[in-house]
């Protein structure tokens, strides 16, 4: 058993959308595909993997550092011990020989992109979705194929008005979503309470819908909007300010009595667990975001789990960011509280196998092996040229 090739190539996931920070206008990703000898009813065993919206393409780190210790090792070692099946964890360890800790930067994204892949594999080897792999592998062997999931959107985008945006809530209501979030911060306060107004008209209660300021506001800002939205009872207020500014987080939770959201552009177990420690996020109200693919992959994943649970937290209080079938999987097999979808952006990578059904913002899979990828017929053809 032993893997063959690696290839990876860009795909462009570029749209004219705006949050309050960054424009998609050149927005792109990578996506791996790992070859091997294996074959199933005649099919060749790939693993695909790719990394979520909001970080580029990471083609040079994958090409020049990380792929080529993988196909340099002795692939005996990147087996588990039965030696049935490869190991992500002795991988893992390979594609992070002789790196220093710290300074994450694109690398998390690299090694995340590679992860998702090597898990693909795992699971398809054993001819089992990936979420029932994980619950015997990491959890209480307890797993479903229902789970939460919002609908994300309500971005800038030129020329958009009141009325589009409603119509935006509107298809993702008519898709099976009560639960929609939106962006803030790119626009006046005035002008964004005009939209938070306009969408909680379609969507209803304020717990139906989110609100992402993605990282804008400093301490003064982000307090003057929180007394704005406190009335309005939503979900959550996400990703106030800089993400690793972890005072300022804690100061808006003090002042602000409703659920704010963080933890989406946190890259490793170490900086998840400084927000915990110093982010003041309160373990019955607030919500954690961590994206595996943007973090070293699920082999970290398991670790940030195993630290909130030390930390009283329960993982029902994360919903990754991401919007992809890893974190789709992770929540069935691990229990989280759910996952976030772009039902109409960053397409095909995006949302759901086909033939999934949606209710009250709940989805239940079909029967797929793998991370379910091939099960999406539109990305399936793209995949297939890798």
């Amino acid at each position: 058993m032993k893997i063959i090739e690696i290839v990876e190539q860009v795909f462009s996931i570029n749209s004219a959308i705006k949050n309050a920070y960054i424009d998609f206008s050149k927005m792109d990703c990578s996506v791996v595909a790992i070859k091997t000898d294996q074959y199933i009813n005649g099919e060749q065993i790939i693993g695909y993997g790719f990394h979520s919206n909001g970080r580029y393409a990471v083609s040079e780190l994958l090409k020049k550092r990380f792929i080529p210790r993988i196909k340099e090792s002795d692939f005996k070692g990147l087996l588990n011990d039965e030696g049935n099946n490869f190991s992500p964890e002795k991988i893992w360890k390979v594609m992070m020989h002789n790196e220093k800790p710290g300074g994450h930067g694109e690398r998390s994204t690299a090694v995340g992109t590679l992860d998702m892949a090597i898990w693909d594999l795992v699971a398809k080897i054993e001819q089992k979705p990936l979420y029932e792999v994980l619950a015997n592998k990491y959890g209480n062997k307890q797993f479903t194929n229902k789970i939460f999931v919002y609908a994300a959107g309500g971005y800038y985008y030129p020329g958009k008005d009141v009325a589009m945006l409603q119509e935006e809530m509107k298809s993702y209501v008519d898709q099976g979503f009560s639960t929609v979030k939106m962006k803030i911060g790119g626009a006046s306060l005035k002008e964004d309470l005009t939209r938070i107004e306009s969408v909680l008209k379609i969507v209803g209660d304020g717990n139906n819908l989110c609100v992402d300021a993605n990282g804008r506001f400093d301490l003064p800002t982000a307090k003057t909007y929180a007394k704005a939205l406190e009335p309005y009872q939503l979900k959550w207020f996400e990703e106030v300010g800089d993400p690793l500014d972890f005072d300022l987080n804690a100061k808006l939770c003090e002042e602000y009595p409703n659920p704010v959201a963080t933890g989406e552009n946190l890259f490793s177990m170490q900086d998840a667990r400084n927000l915990i420690r110093y982010g003041g996020m309160r373990k019955n109200k607030d919500w954690l975001q961590f994206d595996c693919s943007l973090s070293y992959g699920l082999v970290e994943y398991v670790k940030t789990l195993g630290m909130i649970k030390d930390y009283g937290w329960s993982p029902t209080r994360i919903i990754p960011h991401g919007g992809h079938q890893l974190s789709c999987n992770i929540a069935a097999g691990l229990g989280l509280g759910g996952n976030e979808i772009y039902p109409n952006l960053f397409q095909p990578f995006g949302g759901f196998p086909d033939n999934s059904l949606v209710e009250n913002s709940y989805v239940t899979f079909p029967r797929f092996v793998g991370l379910g990828l091939e099960s999406k017929a539109k990305l399936k053809v793209i995949l297939e040229k890798i």
